[in-house]
């Protein structure tokens, strides 16, 4: 396990655009919960700071939303607010920051190229917001969001549909039953689960798809699907 210095702590601050006053809080939204299972380990992992950072996130972009777009029914928002909070979203704003090589893991989740996972990057993204929260306030966490979620923001000109909601949508037009989906299996240790599930629609058989959660993998199936009938009706 190896922990950033001083001089990566200095570089990640100038990336955040924010110093913090208590930098124990900094070291835990980096701690990877691989690191609990190290033998004698009495480090506490970032997991309890990415259950409030997800909180925050979703405080600070609902409000951002609700201002910028006040003709929107509250359908629209929703969509909008799914695809800003998403973890593809988180993912991308984490990659920005270079998050990754601050992270801090165990060695052998380190070698298994933790740095690069998606889910590993969104949840630390979460838990950094969650961090300048308890260091700065609320108002100074939602101007990091700003600074971060803005520009995604002003790449949208019509709010985005949820693979998911596409499907449903497109089932229901074509007098189909709803999409079913089914949990097939899950496998991977517990710090890095992989879920497995089914997709099924009449007449187009059955997709699957693989994620780190089982919204992950449901919108994986989701997506399949839609490529799926797209190639089939041409």
């Amino acid at each position: 396990m190896v922990f950033p210095s001083d001089k990566d702590y200095r570089q990640l601050s100038q990336k955040l655009g924010y110093e913090f006053k208590d930098a124990n809080l900094l070291e835990l939204a980096l701690t990877h919960k691989s690191v609990l299972d190290l033998k004698d380990s009495y480090i506490e992992s970032n997991e309890r700071l990415e259950f409030l950072g997800d909180r925050v996130l979703g405080l600070s972009v609902a409000d951002m939303l609700i201002k910028r777009f006040p003709e929107e029914n509250e359908g629209q928002i929703a969509r909008r607010f799914s695809y800003l909070v998403s973890q593809e979203m988180l993912f991308t704003v984490a990659k920005s920051l270079d998050l990754g090589r601050f992270i801090i893991f165990s060695t052998s989740e380190k070698k298994a190229g933790g740095e690069g996972k998606k889910s590993v990057l969104a949840d630390t993204c979460e838990a950094i917001i969650a961090a300048i929260y308890l260091d700065g306030g609320l108002l100074v966490a939602m101007e990091f969001i700003d600074d971060n979620w803005q520009s995604k923001l002003n790449d949208q000109e019509d709010p985005p549909v949820d693979p998911k909601t596409e499907l449903q949508e497109w089932a229901l037009q074509n007098g189909l039953p709803l999409p079913k989906y089914s949990d097939i299996r899950q496998e991977g240790a517990d710090h890095d689960p992989k879920f497995t599930v089914g997709l099924d629609v009449l007449n187009f058989g059955t997709i699957t798809g693989v994620g780190s959660t089982k919204r992950i993998a449901q919108r994986q199936a989701a997506i399949g699907m839609i490529k799926k009938i797209k190639d089939t009706n041409g």
